[in-house]
């Protein structure tokens, strides 16, 4: 006789907290993804019940409710984490249980766990591409400034050494502020910029200080068109909160911008305004959120259950047609394949794609055999 009974799984994301714009749009996208679905008759006839949970952008709370989904809710897989000091803190609870955690954040590598799947990029998915770009055009000096925990921290060492393998190179600063960091946090810093005169900024900064950054650099007088911000962390969500008038002319680097124009991409976009009006704003999180419930989904059916034990084979090597092209998770590494790309933040609070990627490039966490890809130049709209 077929099982019938509903599918439990856990969602963990932070609706608030300094990290809840980003939080937000990750747990829209799972639903999203979710109710797609159902809609289309659920795993087996089997409905996706997602357990929700607010983790307020606190590590601490992630792990204990973690421990929730686990032993009260009854889950398999967790759906979630931003920062990766909320992934540290879930990965113990994970592997003690035996369960899967699917992370849908671009994150500073260097990490493997049997018990989760990495969708978000990989240093040689994002970090390499912009230290190339930005060394190519602007110069390689660069000051560093980050948020105070790991993904930063690490994040600014990758760069750091990717730049001065460049002629002429130089790190100028390197600055960390809180979490919850206001414009005079960084008022001093753009002194220091000032002084210094670096070629670009680098920024690590996350949750809503990335506002302020932004800001304080407006207000220190700079200007994007000879020392830009490049980020790995400034999304469309960020851009959103800020304003375009402090956001135009900076870089991010990231798989995914709201701007590809596939027809995958704006199918799922016209789903997303349907179900969620404006409250959304698609970014690079939110859409590793979303096909990673569709890779999920498409292994339990294969496998029949969601236990790891049967399920991982299936997940592992699976691929899916996600808004950024076909991605596939590594069979060794369960990290993802995926299509860096370079935008510019435009007058519309959209990036305008200035290079991306022909083919999907493979997970390299541990930058052990890392190059600059395969890359299709289009840098006719980008005054320099």
């Amino acid at each position: 006789m077929a099982i019938k009974d509903p599918i439990r799984v856990g969602v963990l994301f932070s609706d608030t907290g300094v990290t809840s714009t980003i939080g937000h749009s990750q747990l829209q996208g799972t639903l999203l993804a979710i109710e797609e679905i159902n809609e289309s008759g659920g795993i087996a006839g089997r409905e996706i019940v997602p357990h929700c949970y607010d983790a307020k952008s606190s590590p601490e709370i992630y792990a204990a409710l973690a421990e929730r989904l686990i032993v009260h809710d009854k889950v398999n897989v967790i759906f979630g984490c931003y920062m990766s000091s909320s992934r540290k803190a879930v990965l113990p609870i994970v592997e003690k249980w035996n369960k899967i955690l699917f992370y849908p954040t671009l994150y500073e590598g260097f990490e493997f766990s049997n018990n989760i799947i990495y969708t978000g990029a990989a240093p040689n998915q994002n970090s390499v591409q912009l230290a190339e770009f930005m060394t190519a055009n602007f110069g390689a000096r660069v000051y560093l400034i980050g948020s105070k925990y790991i993904y930063p921290y690490e994040s600014n060492r990758i760069m750091r050494d990717l730049v001065l393998q460049r002629p002429h190179s130089a790190k100028l600063g390197e600055h960390y502020v809180d979490l919850d960091a206001s414009i005079k946090d960084f008022q001093p810093i753009m002194e220091d910029i000032k002084a210094s005169r670096p070629d670009f900024i680098f920024s690590t900064v996350v949750g809503d200080s990335t506002t302020k950054l932004y800001q304080a650099y407006a207000e220190a007088g700079f200007s994007p068109k000879t020392m830009p911000i490049a980020s790995l962390t400034t999304s469309e969500a960020e851009v959103s909160q800020m304003g375009v008038d402090v956001a135009l002319g900076h870089f991010t680097a990231a798989p995914y911008f709201q701007s590809i124009s596939s027809e995958t991409n704006l199918r799922c976009l016209q789903r997303l305004q349907k179900r969620f009006g404006s409250d959304c704003v698609p970014n690079m999180c939110w859409e590793a959120a979303y096909f990673q419930v569709h890779i999920y989904a498409n292994s339990f059916r294969s496998a029949g259950v969601d236990d790891i034990g049967q399920i991982m084979p299936y997940i592992l090597g699976s691929d899916f047609d996600a808004p950024q092209g076909r991605v596939r998770i590594d069979t060794a590494n369960h990290h993802t394949s995926l299509y860096p790309r370079i935008g510019i933040c435009n007058s519309k609070g959209q990036f305008t794609i200035v290079r991306e990627a022909t083919k999907p490039v493979h997970p390299d966490p541990y930058m052990v055999t890392h190059s600059l890809g395969d890359w299709t130049a289009s840098l006719s709209t980008l005054e320099l």
